[in-house]
């Protein structure tokens, strides 16, 4: 038998609504999410050199991600607007597939999850990192964007299995 799950964005009418956090006990709570940038060699090696057009490309993607990250709630209709106190975007080159792989990782101490923040975060690093480095390959792709691990809240710890 399956187990019925409540969203807790819906209400009973099945409209949608701001999750009301007003009880929930503020704990410190962290989110990590990945996304991967698969381009052709040349674009990989415009981007890991630095000789890119517009510059940057991997300074530019995490300030990107960053501000992405504090500007959720304003870019996903039912988020609240959360203080964050720490984001962190970082990358791993992986030469052999000519990719890109963004690990973003979002803390704060309060009321609900980061989990969206993070997502976010890798989302808009994934897409600026296409930007940057659109010139040189129109096919560049991105996948694998998911969530990793998350700490804290009622829910507890959440790690993707492999």
């Amino acid at each position: 038998m399956k187990k019925e799950i409540k969203l807790s964005h819906v209400d009973e009418k099945g409209m949608p609504k701001m999750v009301d956090v007003s009880q929930k006990t503020e704990t410190v709570r962290t989110a990590s999410a990945h996304a991967k940038v698969s381009m052709s060699e040349e674009a990989f090696n415009l981007a890991v050199c630095g000789t890119g057009k517009k510059g940057d490309v991997f300074g530019t993607a995490k300030i990107a991600g960053i501000m992405a990250a504090k500007k959720t709630a304003e870019l996903i209709p039912l988020c609240h607007p959360l203080n964050i106190e720490s984001c962190d975007v970082a990358f791993e080159y992986g030469e052999k597939e000519n990719a890109v792989t963004i690990i973003s990782t979002v803390k704060i101490s309060g009321k609900t999850g980061v989990e969206m923040e993070s997502l976010t975060a890798a989302s808009v690093a994934a897409l600026t990192v296409y930007d940057m480095l659109k010139a040189a390959d129109k096919s560049i792709e991105i996948s694998e964007i998911y969530l990793m691990r998350k700490d804290g809240g009622k829910s507890g710890k959440y790690e993707r299995k492999k």
